[in-house]
């Protein structure tokens, strides 16, 4: 894990940075952060959607500020929520459908993300989850809103500066084509994510289209080494499944080439594609390297089956352990907040391009 002070540095260092060249100082690194996206990145959104995939309740947040279930789908902290902190701010960007989400809360940002989408827009509906494609509706009807509290010309320049991130994919995977015979059947998992990248890109284009210039976009983590994969496609394989996590390997490599060819085609596009497959892979490999105890299973309940959190990762669940930070995932699927710090870290070395 980064030594705090290491982080601190890192922090003092961009500030130093955007007062030499910008002649003024300021409180955050970028004016905004903006978020799309699937669980991993969902901080209350679905609370207020008719879907299963919710996350406001105990023993979510149980780590949280005020030990507040948010919806958030962690124990604590996202990694969002830790990079917005490391860039200043003095909390993350609220859910665009929350209450909290108006006058000028606005103006860091706003969280569209929604756990149980991803780029299939198909699965993502079918889960009663917001598709990337009303994502990006409700991004344009945030802007009016912005343009309304700060006023059209400071709007447009939180919309330019600001910081992006999409985390998709990994429900298109793990709820529709791995669970899904009419679809894995059909065809193969080269092809699905051939027809997912080609939602991607269309997505990444209608938000530069929307004045985004600064988007990083989370990869697929190792799906294989997630504890739900591990008792649902593990069989007799100890450890992580590799077929998938070789799947997971494959989209990441077109994603990476789909993210490169698409900021030579847009004009002061900067796009980043976050390796979350390595540094969570290495987590699950190495787990005491990094102060863990815990791997191969999340704390909330059995913590190996929680896909749909409500049936199995509650309050009355049993044998939800005592301490989460030494496990490196909180449920079956979603990593603990201390894991998240570890992918925070990771992350912000990658995307010093994004904030400079």
């Amino acid at each position: 894990m980064m030594n705090m002070n290491i982080k601190e540095t890192f922090v003092l260092l961009f500030s130093s940075f955007l007062f030499l060249t910008c002649g003024y100082a300021q409180d955050t690194i970028v004016p905004a952060i903006i978020t799309f996206g699937d669980s991993a990145v969902d901080v209350g959104n679905n609370n207020y959607l008719p879907t299963p995939f919710k996350a406001n309740y105990p023993p979510y947040g149980k780590d949280f500020v005020n030990k507040q279930a948010t919806g958030r789908f962690c124990n604590g902290k996202l990694v969002t929520d830790i990079t917005a902190e490391t860039l200043g701010f003095k909390s993350s960007a609220p859910a665009y459908l929350s209450p909290q989400a108006s006058g000028k809360n606005l103006l860091t940002g706003a969280s569209f993300a929604s756990a149980g989408s991803g780029y299939d827009e198909k699965a993502a509906k079918s889960n009663h989850a917001l598709p990337l494609s009303q994502q990006l509706s409700y991004f344009k009807e945030y802007q009016g809103k912005l343009a309304k509290v700060a006023g059209s010309k400071k709007a447009a320049s939180i919309i330019k500066g600001s910081l992006y991130i999409l985390s998709a994919g990994s429900s298109d995977f793990e709820l529709n084509y791995y669970v899904n015979p009419w679809i894995n059947k059909a065809i193969t998992v080269d092809q699905y994510s051939s027809y997912l990248l080609a939602s991607f890109n269309t997505f990444i284009k209608g938000l530069y289209g929307l004045g985004a210039r600064k988007i990083g976009v989370n990869s697929l983590p190792p799906l294989g080494c997630l504890p739900a994969t591990r008792t649902l496609f593990g069989h007799h394989e100890k450890g992580c499944v590799t077929r998938i996590n070789t799947d997971a390997q494959g989209f990441n490599k077109k994603i990476n080439s789909t993210a490169s060819n698409l900021q030579k085609q847009l004009p002061g596009l900067k796009i980043v594609v976050f390796d979350i497959y390595k540094p969570l892979y290495d987590l699950v490999q190495n787990p005491s390297n990094f102060g863990f105890a815990e791997a191969g299973r999340g704390c909330c309940g059995t913590g190996t089956v929680e896909l749909t959190p409500s049936v199995l990762c509650n309050s009355k669940s049993t044998g939800t352990c005592s301490n989460a930070t030494k496990y490196v995932f909180w449920d079956s699927v979603h990593p603990s907040e201390a894991a998240n710090q570890v992918l925070a870290d990771s992350l912000l070395l990658q995307g010093i391009s994004l904030i400079t």
